[in-house]
C-alpha cells in the first residue's frame, strides 16, 4: 500500500474497532463503571497497571481490586484504615501482589494530598509531541514515599527505554475524547497530539507487517519510531490508530 492507501485502510479499522462493543472485552470497562472524576482515574490507573497476560483474567482481577475498595476507589484511597490495607494482602495478579497493591493505595493518597491528583502530576513536564518525560517524572513522584524496591517494576520509565505500554494506554483512556464511547476523555490539560501508542506484541506485530515499524523489540526506541509514522497519518490524534493496530492483532 502507498501512504494514502495505508491511511485509508487504518482509518477504516479505527472506525471498525473504536466502538462501544470494544469495551466488553477490554479493561477500559473498569473506569467506565464510575462517574466521579477521581474514581474514574484511580480505577483506570489500577486496571491499566495489571493489564498484562490473559485479558479475561485482567478484567476479573481489576473487578476484584474495585471490590476490595468497596467500589469507591477515591474514598478508599483517602480514608482507608490499617485494617483495610491488611485485607489487600490476599490480592495477586501475576507478579503484582497484595504488598504492591497496598503501596499503590498509599502512594495515590500522597499524590492526591500533596500533588493535586493524578492529572496534575501527568500534566507537568509534558511536551508537544510526547509524554515520555512526564511519565518518567510521574514515576519519581509515585515512589517518593517509602516503598519496597520490587514494586518499582510495576511502573514503567520511558527514560530506561521502556515502551511504557500500560501507562500510554491509561493516558489514552484519560485524554482522548472522540464521542465514540470507549476512551473517557476526562483530562482536559493534555493534548491527544502528545500521546503515544500502547505498544505491545499485538500492535507491534501488525505495525511491522504494515511497514510502520522496523525495530524488532517492543521498547522505547520502537515506540519513538512508531510515533513518527503515526503522526504522519494524524498529527492531532495519532494514538487513535491503537484501535486499528491492536484490533487487527487481537480480533
Amino acid at each position: 500500500m502507498n501512504p494514502s492507501e495505508l491511511k485509508e485502510f487504518l482509518d477504516e479499522k479505527v472506525i471498525q474497532y473504536n466502538t462501544t462493543d470494544f469495551i466488553d472485552s477490554d479493561p477500559v470497562q473498569i473506569p467506565h463503571l464510575f462517574t466521579r472524576k477521581e474514581d474514574i482515574e484511580i480505577a483506570g490507573f489500577l486496571s491499566a497497571t495489571i493489564a498484562w497476560g490473559n485479558r479475561k483474567m485482567i478484567i476479573k482481577n481489576a473487578h476484584r481490586m474495585m471490590d476490595f475498595m468497596g467500589n469507591e476507589p477515591y474514598d478508599f484511597v483517602m480514608s482507608h484504615t490499617q485494617y483495610d490495607l491488611e485485607r489487600l494482602e490476599t490480592f495477586v495478579h501475576r507478579t503484582f501482589n497484595g504488598q504492591d497493591f497496598t503501596f499503590f493505595i498509599k502512594s495515590l493518597k500522597n499524590i492526591y494530598q500533596n500533588h493535586n491528583g493524578l492529572e496534575s502530576v501527568y500534566t507537568k513536564n509534558q511536551h508537544l509531541d510526547n509524554m515520555q518525560i512526564s511519565i518518567s517524572e510521574f514515576k519519581k513522584i509515585f515512589f517518593e514515599i517509602p516503598h519496597q524496591y520490587r514494586t518499582q517494576k510495576h511502573v514503567s520509565d520511558p527514560m530506561n527505554n521502556s515502551a511504557a505500554k500500560r501507562i500510554n494506554m491509561y493516558l489514552r483512556w484519560m485524554v482522548r475524547q472522540d464521542n465514540k464511547g470507549v476512551d473517557l476523555g476526562i483530562w482536559k490539560n493534555i493534548s491527544p497530539a502528545s500521546l503515544s501508542c500502547p505498544l505491545d506484541v499485538h500492535s507491534g506485530n501488525v505495525a511491522r507487517k504494515l511497514g510502520l515499524l522496523s525495530r524488532k523489540q517492543n521498547d522505547g526506541k520502537a515506540l519513538a519510531e512508531l510515533d513518527l509514522e503515526l503522526r504522519k497519518l494524524d498529527l492531532n490524534d495519532p494514538v487513535k490508530y491503537d484501535f486499528a493496530l491492536f484490533g487487527l492483532g487481537v480480533f
